[in-house]
């Protein structure tokens, strides 16, 4: 008896957090695997189901009022954001199953787009301290974005099908119809005024799907992976996307690629970005920083060399 109680005592406690809403996958499997692959005597689990007027942050905040020692994220990049929000900077490790339409820091952390399989790195308690980004306070633990990009990630929010099929539709569509946007860059001491098709940040290397934005990009070097992709004729559209999938994007003509751990951008206008794939109205002016260090994550124990 006293044996058991001391493995009780020293239990660690997980919170399993499952949008039920991303991606195209039912989730009502999700709770059975949780119970399946977590160690009932290595932790103590708690499952809960958003529905429409959750708050991901206020749960995962109160995960760590109530001194859980990780919070699982189930669901897409933005159900992924919404927990990693509440839980930056404090001691509380982020889990991710990846179950969304991208899943593009779980691919860059080499986190398994397989339920049994991401449950199983969660259960290993292998925990790593990573960077993440805020654009003027706000957030971000992929990459963040404007322009194009931006204007795709708006279209495919409204759309009632998520997937790549849907995706592709979505950027086709903007791309008819899409007008470059002048731009002011204060970065590394320098401003630069850019005509640009899309300007990407990335703490990660990509957006997700292997598309990979910044192939160079890492979580743990305290730094901001700047792109700026140049206006470019439709004839070699082809040419960079496939440039964008075989991580070769930035040896691209049209690219431009910077370095810094803080940055601002000046827009036009206020108006439409990314953050990790959920677009978002934003001031025209734009300030941009990295958090060393800043964020704990379930990840494989390879994960810290980000291959």
């Amino acid at each position: 008896m006293l044996n058991f109680v001391l493995i009780m005592k020293q239990r660690r406690k997980l919170y399993a957090i499952i949008n039920p809403y991303s991606g195209t996958h039912s989730k009502d499997a999700i709770p059975a695997a949780l119970e399946r692959a977590i160690d009932p005597e290595t932790w103590q689990l708690k499952v809960g189901v958003i529905d429409r007027n959750s708050h991901l942050q206020q749960m995962a905040a109160e995960a760590i009022a109530e001194n859980y020692d990780g919070v699982i994220a189930v669901g897409g990049d933005g159900t992924v954001n919404g927990v990693a929000a509440a839980l930056r900077g404090s001691r509380v490790a982020l889990g991710i199953v990846p179950c969304g339409s991208g899943n593009g820091l779980a691919r860059h952390l080499q986190i398994p787009v397989n339920v049994e399989k991401s449950l199983a790195i969660i259960n290993a308690g292998n925990i790593e301290d990573f960077d993440y980004c805020t654009v003027n306070g706000r957030p971000f633990f992929c990459t963040c974005g404007m322009g194009f990009d931006a204007q795709v990630a708006e279209r495919f929010s409204h759309e009632g099908r998520r997937g790549p099929v849907t995706y592709l539709k979505s950027a086709f569509m903007e791309y008819v119809k899409f007008h470059h946007e002048q731009y002011r860059i204060e970065i590394n001491g320098a401003t630069m005024f850019e005509k640009a098709f899309v300007i990407a940040c990335a703490n990660a290397s990509q957006y997700g799907n292997n598309a990979y934005i910044a192939p160079k990009a890492s979580m743990r070097d305290g730094l901001i992976d700047v792109v700026v992709i140049h206006p470019f004729m439709p004839i070699v559209a082809p040419i960079v996307g496939l440039k964008l999938f075989t991580r070769n994007i930035d040896k691209d003509i049209n690219i431009s690629t910077y370095t810094t751990s803080h940055l601002k951008i000046y827009r036009n206008a206020p108006g439409v970005m990314h953050l990790d794939g959920e677009p978002v109205e934003m001031p025209a002016e734009l300030d941009i920083k990295c958090h060393p260090q800043g964020i704990k994550i379930f990840c494989p124990a390879d994960a810290a060399t980000e291959v």
